[in-house]
């Protein structure tokens, strides 16, 4: 195996971005174990040769791939709280708009996301850094919070409660679509439950 090397030419850092982001979505969508590093080759339009250039192999696509998404969806939404001035009177209208931008940024197949997913939980190189970006976005969005002077008991551990919470209200909104639930019922009581959450001592 050659030396792995980093891209400085515009065309090739180009080149590097596209492998990463269509082999992450052939594998999302095929199924990780389903994929060669041949077949990322065709469906990027580049040659084989040239992906291992740049990756050991696909699992480090992969997880280039995890790091891409997970910033693509942490990022609008931390952009919005550090973007605006905010207390108690207006967070509840920051926080839906936080809520939104969250399942906008869900533009992933429900296949693919399950996989994605899967493999969180199966591979623990994956598994570690879904852990490693949800602590990173706690750190944030609490250290947004408390220099807008919010002052919060446990505001980390409260953070992540509600980063759960808010996933789990996307997921539903995005992916399972339970036809008797009222989401926009669901979107109030999620939002009572966050500020509940953030005003208990």
């Amino acid at each position: 195996m050659g030396t792995i090397r980093k891209p400085i030419k515009k065309t090739s850092i180009e080149k590097k971005k596209r492998i990463i982001e269509k082999g992450f979505e052939l594998m999302c969508n095929k199924g990780y174990h389903n994929v060669s590093c041949v077949d990322i080759a065709k469906y990027a339009g580049v040659s084989t040769g040239l992906i291992y250039q740049y990756f050991t192999d696909k699992k480090d696509i992969f997880l280039e791939g995890v790091k891409d998404y997970s910033n693509k969806i942490m990022f609008p939404m931390i952009n919005i709280l550090d973007n605006k001035a905010f207390d108690k009177n207006n967070l509840r209208n920051i926080l839906s708009q936080m809520i939104e931008s969250f399942i906008n940024t869900h533009t992933m197949k429900k296949e693919a996301h399950e996989e994605l997913m899967a493999m969180s939980h199966l591979d623990e190189k994956v598994g570690e850094l879904f852990n490693q970006n949800e602590l990173k976005m706690t750190e944030n969005i609490s250290n947004l919070l408390i220099n807008n002077d919010m002052n919060i008991k446990n505001v980390e551990e409260k953070v992540h409660i509600i980063m759960g919470l808010v996933d789990n209200y996307c997921h539903e909104v995005v992916y399972h679509h339970h036809k008797k639930l009222n989401y926009d019922i669901m979107r109030e009581e999620v939002l009572d439950t966050i500020l509940f959450i953030l005003n208990k001592d």
